[in-house]
């Protein structure tokens, strides 16, 4: 190992994720019957997207709302200490005020507890704030400025596009993190890599309407060229720090920012094409021999080189990827929580091999900015799995018509910048325990109410 690795002695042991949580809403619309519903091929969003299902809200629940309901889980289920929080930090795009952040929200939670010595605000750039938000909570406890206590990070978002195929690429949800040293889920030091460029892939520049604007063949190309780029740097300061070269073979798994999985194929793919192209005398990439002299920033849309990797990659991908795909398959996009979303999927369904293994994480925020970082699994996670219990809560949600779906999203943009009105829907299919917007009032103030628990619960 290199002698670099010492300078990280004098941090605190182990930084990184003590504990997750996640939320989404019990409706979801199945990507099948939205095929049929928008009249397009069979299989165009369940294989040219690789989505199974998109997870959706109405007037009824907000940012805010979600984010109170996924923080207030997160408590409960770790009985969790608010007084021994000393910073919260929240990632988010779905911007319901131009000034005042969700996490001002949030400290209501707090307000029993007495404490309201808790730093942190929102951060923003699209689906990397949830990472910006991470990094900022780790590196408060590894600075000058940490007081002992611990972090949450809170992530997540709505995500609504125009009507048109585009739509089929939603979600919403929220995932909540509680971080601070010694750690089950470590962020490994000195060893990531980021990528930052000034690009119009992805923004939202019309505030009367929740959807973006969107070049998604652009943005396609933003996300590969900043994924090699990362992993480029991750590559070069894991051999400062270990002494060695770094190749995928030392990972155990990967989880991506999913806005759709077959994107996420195509990614793990192109990884192993940047592989290739560190070390083409490799033996098991001699398919990729004829395409060594090509420089990397001319092979985005090469169908043959994108062909011959997605074939071999199929069982690694099985293997490596795939069990961090089921949650971002079955919510959709959820921008900042989506990075997250797929660790979650990997904890539910993996945690019984994940001690001493490593996690490659790779983050995308359209824009843009991006980075590559790893966790490694330092002890045993399967409780974090049993809280989290993810198949049955899946299984609790409530499958919706695509015209109900229609009719909901068309509500929900009327809803836009109103003030001094009562939200029309219902609340009695929400999970309970779920945060829900009650009114705003005539200065556009917003009052949230929280659903008792019972116990039917509706099945998909």
């Amino acid at each position: 190992m290199s002698n670099n690795a010492g300078r990280y002695d004098r941090f605190p042991a182990d930084v990184g994720i003590l504990a997750l949580e996640v939320y989404f809403p019990r409706t979801v619309v199945s990507q099948a019957d939205l095929e049929k519903f928008d009249n397009v091929p069979s299989g165009k969003y369940q294989i040219g997207l690789g989505q199974d299902a998109m997870a959706y809200v109405g007037d009824r629940e907000d940012i805010n709302s979600m984010c109170l309901t996924v923080l207030k889980n997160l408590i409960e289920k770790y009985n969790i200490d608010l007084k021994n929080i000393g910073r919260l930090e929240v990632g988010t795009e779905t911007i319901i005020d131009k000034s005042k952040a969700t996490k001002t929200v949030l400290m209501d939670l707090f307000k029993d507890s007495g404490n309201f010595d808790v730093e942190g605000i929102d951060t923003k750039n699209a689906c990397y704030g949830g990472t910006s938000a991470l990094f900022n909570a780790v590196n408060w406890i590894e600075s000058s400025s940490w007081d002992g206590r611990l972090a949450i990070v809170v992530c997540g978002d709505i995500a609504v596009y125009a009507p048109g195929n585009a739509r089929s690429t939603g979600g919403a949800g929220t995932v909540a993190m509680l971080i601070g040293p010694n750690a089950p889920l470590v962020l490994e030091r000195g060893v990531r890599g980021s990528h930052h460029d000034n690009a119009w892939d992805f923004y939202k520049p019309d505030h009367t309407v929740e959807w973006p604007t969107v070049d998604g063949q652009l943005s396609n190309v933003c996300y590969l060229n900043a994924l090699d780029n990362c992993f480029e740097l991750y590559c070069r300061r894991y051999k400062a720090k270990e002494g060695r070269d770094f190749t995928l073979a030392d990972v155990d798994f990967f989880a991506f920012h999913s806005p759709y999985n077959k994107l996420v194929q195509r990614s793990f793919a192109r990884l192993i094409y940047n592989d290739f192209c560190n070390d083409t005398s490799k033996p098991q990439y001699s398919f990729l021999t004829k395409f060594a002299s090509l420089k990397k920033n001319q092979t985005f849309n090469n169908v043959e080189l994108d062909k011959a990797l997605m074939e071999y990659s199929k069982p690694h991908y099985q293997a490596k990827v795939a069990p961090s795909t089921m949650l971002p398959k079955q919510l959709g996009n959820i921008y900042t929580g989506s990075l997250y979303s797929s660790l979650v999927s990997l904890i539910a369904l993996k945690h019984e091999e994940l001690t001493g293994k490593r996690i490659l994480m790779f983050s995308y925020g359209s824009g843009l900015t991006a980075t590559m970082f790893s966790l490694r699994v330092a002890r045993s996670i399967s409780p974090i799995a049993q809280k989290i219990d993810l198949k049955n809560r899946l299984a609790q949600r409530i499958k919706m018509d695509p015209a109900e779906f229609t009719k909901t999203l068309a509500l929900r943009k009327d809803r836009v910048g109103q003030k001094d009105y009562v939200p029309a829907e219902a609340t009695h299919d929400m999970f309970p325990g779920t945060y829900y917007l009650d009114r705003i009032d005539d200065k556009h103030r917003r009052f949230y109410k929280r659903k008792v628990a019972h116990t039917q619960q509706a099945k998909l």
